[in-house]
């Protein structure tokens, strides 16, 4: 017997509480499980058959979960593109409950739960790739699987990656799901079979090996986080401070090591406020810096060429050589870093006139080759910067170009105390298992954090702090899965869940309105 349909009152109302269960799955607080009753309210509150009903279900899932995700938005430009940057990922979801209903439709998916265990997950996934790409390069910062840092699911993300993960979060949803609705339907069989299965699914993670052993020798780093003198907008107010502040650091550094001791300093992006490409003087006090840790850093900086625009760069420092590499950010942030369609963003929002200059993007992966005298050969490094470490393809493509350790580089001091620096950290921790590198996330104001390959913290600072942190890091040259395959198995998700949409929607147009019951 097909199950009653949910009122229209008590859909909304799974919809915002799953929505706001779900933003609870990302730090703070982090709790990872709430992720699956997330899901789990979301496929129940959409079996209803209309598509425009479930489309409005799901931009009422999207309204509970997005706006209090990305709180920092309103800390960094203000209520109206914070609002507007949540109401845009909403109507995503609005999309997958309107795509989910399509492909309910389908004779096989609209009769059997194990299908739909697989096509709920497969629609879900791809809908958000397509916000990981589009408009402006897209938005990913609300994926499943940058909830599940301290799961036991996370391994697998070092199979099939971000999609993967997602995927799985999902699965464990439906399950969950399915297993309310047979509970409703006194159906205690039912109930039960699904709720071992997502308990097995969700403990299976524990098998999966994750490697953090060195392969290639270890590499001896200091990182530090200076600290800003401001927040938000004022906090590169003063000239030079945030300069003197990662200087200081830096020297800092050795009440804890010798001169020698280090093979790599690092910083975080705009670690420098000056570029020291530009002005001698900079140029002399990091070389000072350089020459008295007898290491080589990695500044993050900010380059304007002369035929305008500005790069956010990141420069291997040599003591008493200078630049000797360097990585251009490949994906700067749309709406903040520049300004796309000035003229209609101004209409929302005068904070756009303050960026002045828009920043370029890089063309190469980041990747800076590490001339190691220790070790005798070069140590490729992976470096990304700031929200690059959402974006799968630019991280992948920092380990293949031979990244032997990741480092993101990030500024968040325009997001004062918010939990977007925590959430960015996640992430990390996620590319971390993903492509089985250690991993350093340096922040100018934290949180800024050191990972081992299995995604473990093993050092972290507080916001608004002046600290250092030394580590020896295992150096990993073999690639996960993830990293050997790529997109393709984001691509092959959007197949397969086109076609389950199409496939629902021809099979809907053969099947009489009366036929559409919903199947739990």
């Amino acid at each position: 017997m097909p199950a009653a349909r949910p009122s229209r009152t008590w859909t909304l109302v799974l919809a915002v509480a799953g929505g706001l269960l779900m933003r609870l799955a990302f730090p703070d607080p982090g709790w990872w499980p709430a992720a699956f009753v997330g899901i789990a309210l979301l496929y129940l509150a959409l079996r209803r058959d209309s598509a425009r009903w479930n489309a409005l279900v799901g931009l009422v899932w999207g309204l509970a979960f997005y706006p209090l995700l990305i709180t920092w938005a309103d800390d960094a430009v203000g209520l109206v593109p914070w609002l507007a940057l949540s109401l845009a990922c909403s109507g995503y979801v609005a999309l997958f409950g309107a795509a989910w209903s399509w492909a309910r439709r389908g004779e096989a998916v609209r009769r059997s739960r194990g299908w739909q265990l697989v096509v709920f997950p497969l629609v879900w996934v791809a809908v958000e790739e397509l916000l990981a790409f589009w408009p402006f390069g897209g938005f990913p910062w609300g994926r499943l699987a940058f909830s599940q840092a301290d799961s036991t699911l996370l391994a697998f993300v070092s199979w099939g990656g971000v999609p993967l993960l997602s995927a799985l979060v999902c699965v464990v949803g439906v399950l969950l799901g399915q297993g309310a609705a047979a509970l409703r339907q006194a159906n205690l069989l039912g109930a039960s079979v699904a709720g071992v299965a997502a308990l097995l699914v969700v403990l299976a993670g524990v098998l999966v090996p994750t490697p953090t052993s060195a392969q290639e020798g270890t590499l001896a780093v200091g990182a530090v986080q200076g600290n800003v003198p401001g927040q938000g907008l004022d906090a590169f107010g003063e000239r030079e401070a945030v300069l003197d502040n990662h200087l200081a650091g830096t020297y800092a550094l050795l009440d804890q090591v010798e001169p020698g001791d280090l093979d790599l300093v690092l910083w975080p992006e705009n670690g420098t406020d000056i570029d020291p490409q530009a002005d001698e003087r900079a140029a002399g006090l990091i070389d000072d810096a350089a020459q008295a840790v007898d290491a080589p850093m990695l500044v993050g900086t900010v380059q304007y060429p002369e035929t305008g625009g500005r790069y956010n760069t990141s420069v291997l420092w040599e003591p008493e050589q200078g630049v000797v590499a360097s990585y251009t950010k490949q994906h700067p942030a749309p709406f903040a870093e520049y300004i796309p369609l000035r003229g209609v963003a101004r209409m929302f929002s005068s904070a756009v006139d303050l960026v002045t200059r828009d920043m370029l993007p890089g063309d190469e992966p980041g990747y800076i080759p590490l001339e190691s005298s220790r070790l005798g050969r070069t140590v490729g490094i992976g470096t990304v910067i700031c929200f690059e470490v959402a974006y799968d393809e630019v991280v992948r493509s920092a380990v293949r170009a031979g990244g032997e350790i990741l480092v993101v580089q990030t500024n968040n001091a325009t997001f004062g105390w918010s939990d977007e620096s925590v959430q960015q950290l996640a992430m990390s921790r996620v590319r971390a298992v993903e492509h089985g590198r250690a991993t350093v996330q340096i922040s100018t104001v934290g949180v800024s954090a050191v990972i081992q390959p299995n995604g473990a913290v093993t050092q972290r600072t507080e916001l608004f702090t002046a600290d250092q942190m030394v580590a020896r890091l295992p150096l990993r040259t073999s690639q996960t899965w993830a990293t050997r395959l790529g997109s393709w198995p984001a691509w092959a998700i959007d197949v397969l869940a086109v076609c389950a949409v199409v496939a629902g929607a021809v099979g809907a147009a053969r099947t009489r309105g009366t036929d559409r019951g919903e199947r739990a």
